[in-house]
């Protein structure tokens, strides 16, 4: 079962490993499971194991073109979302991302930001990591910076 997983996943679209949305998240919980359970269960057959699997990952790859439809993008993907606007943290934008003001300035010092006046803007990605752009003029770097 292990090689038609791996072979599956082979297969698959390189994104699936790469950069982790929550279509492939709930694909790859799917895929442990199903998994896991052909491989210990003594009442699943290795052929229910395997429908099941390549079910899976074509619902995955179909969920992966939908999202060059726009509204299946607004149904699976998370909007970017503007936390910073000229030097004020918006409030509103965290409490829907589910942040506190707290996080938001951890991850600024991180990123050698002192105070959120520096910035221009602040965007939480649809994968959850935050551009940074700073006030033209800056004496830091005048490009966006991205977390890692």
């Amino acid at each position: 079962m292990y090689l038609v997983a791996l072979l599956g996943l082979r297969v698959a679209h390189r994104r699936m490993l790469a950069q982790w949305t929550a279509i492939d998240f709930a694909a790859a919980v799917a895929i442990g499971a199903i998994v896991g359970r052909t491989a210990i269960a003594g009442d699943q057959s290795f052929a229910v194991g395997v429908v099941a699997l390549v079910t899976t990952l074509a619902a995955h790859w179909i969920a992966t073109v939908g999202r060059f439809s726009s509204w299946i993008v607004k149904l699976v993907d998370h909007r970017v979302r503007v936390l910073v606007d000229h030097g004020r943290l918006r409030y509103d934008q965290l409490r829907l991302c589910g942040l506190t003001e707290s996080e938001v300035l951890a991850q600024l010092r991180r990123h050698g930001v002192a105070s959120v006046s520096e910035l221009r803007y602040v965007l939480y990605e649809t994968k959850g990591e935050l551009t940074i752009i700073r006030e033209p003029g800056d004496d830091a770097a005048d490009f966006p910076q991205r977390d890692q």
